[in-house]
């Protein structure tokens, strides 16, 4: 029978729809004792992970709850199999990228403020900072203390599952998308990273929603930030390490930038660090996918890649193939 490992901090109950035919094995955070498994479902957070591996043994495919597992391969070695939850967190992410984008359009963080010191009359303020981000200075009268996002020119860095989320969600609000991925598509238009410097300055609004690789780490530097149009919104829901942290603080401190985050480089973001400060950003601290259903999602993924294995079919979501799916290929 197959053993499985899995966080001992889930309710078992989330697994009762896992094949009959392996033995649910639950890992404690800090275990005590050597556990023999052949396949392993990690703690969400790498840090608790990495305290459990070292009491595995006979682990042969690890069945990741998140997309992003760039820390893995190095924690698990090269031989091991890793599939990770490709489609789980979809919706969640989307719904983060669309209400970071809204809130800062619609200036929430500065109403907020104004909520919190009952002075009605400092709506006004919403104005004159909209002249100051965007440069538009012509009179306007009511004045603006707010913009809409309805026709927003938008560029949208990575086209997996979440991009294509992103996307539907933005359709009834008729932006202008751009989309750019690792390769170029014709239906739907897709263009290549390589065009990015090109595409930036025509975007109002950039989201970045592609994975953690040597090829895209530090892809947004200082040139990419430069590049983009005075008071453009940059929406990071990807890595962190993607964006060049010190280039954001500067952009965002001289007031060329605007930014909503929710991974930033480093991260944990430590106490006293720039970015807490800096004008013009809405942060939050690595929380786009964990909504309720986030585990009951990632637990359905794992499922059926599970039932893939144990039938002998190809796993649908690979990142390292490892000794073991060389054998059954």
């Amino acid at each position: 029978m197959l053993r499985v490992g899995y966080p001992s901090t889930l309710a078992a109950e989330l697994f009762r729809d896992f094949p009959d035919d392996v033995e649910l094995i639950p890992i404690s955070d800090h275990p005590d004792h050597i556990i023999e498994i052949d396949v392993w479902i990690p703690d969400f957070f790498p840090s608790r992970a990495s305290r459990q591996w070292p009491h595995l043994r006979g682990v042969r495919l690890v069945l990741s709850m998140i997309a992003g597992v760039e820390w893995l391969p190095a924690l698990v070695g090269p031989e091991v199999t890793i599939s990770n939850a490709h489609g789980a967190h979809n919706v969640p992410t989307a719904e983060w990228v669309l209400t970071a984008i809204l809130a800062v359009l619609k200036q929430f963080p500065f109403y907020l403020e104004v909520q919190h010191a009952q002075q009605w009359k400092r709506r006004f303020e919403a104005s004159a900072h909209y002249a100051a981000i965007t440069g538009d200075t012509r009179p306007v009268y009511p004045p603006v203390m707010l913009e809409e996002l309805t026709g927003k020119s938008v560029l949208l860095v990575g086209y997996g599952a979440i991009g294509k989320e992103i996307e539907r969600m933005l359709t009834p609000f008729r932006v202008d998308l751009v989309r750019v991925a690792r390769s170029a598509r014709l239906e739907p238009k897709v263009h290549t990273v390589s065009e990015l410097d090109n595409l930036l300055p025509n975007a109002e609004i950039v989201i970045l929603i592609l994975p953690i690789t040597p090829q895209t780490h530090g892809l947004f530097g200082k040139r990419q930030l430069r590049l983009m149009r005075q008071g453009a919104l940059l929406v990071n829901a990807a890595r962190g390490p993607i964006v060049d942290t010190d280039g954001l603080v500067a952009a965002l401190q001289d007031g060329r930038l605007r930014a909503a985050l929710d991974v930033t480089d480093p991260e944990p973001l430590p106490p006293g660090h720039p970015l807490w400060s800096c004008p013009n950003l809405l942060l939050t601290p690595h929380i786009a996918a964990a909504s309720p259903q986030c585990t009951p999602n990632a637990v359905r993924v794992v499922a059926e890649e599970l039932r893939r294995y144990l039938r002998g079919e190809p796993l649908r979501n690979v990142v390292q193939p490892g000794a073991l799916t060389a054998l059954r290929s």
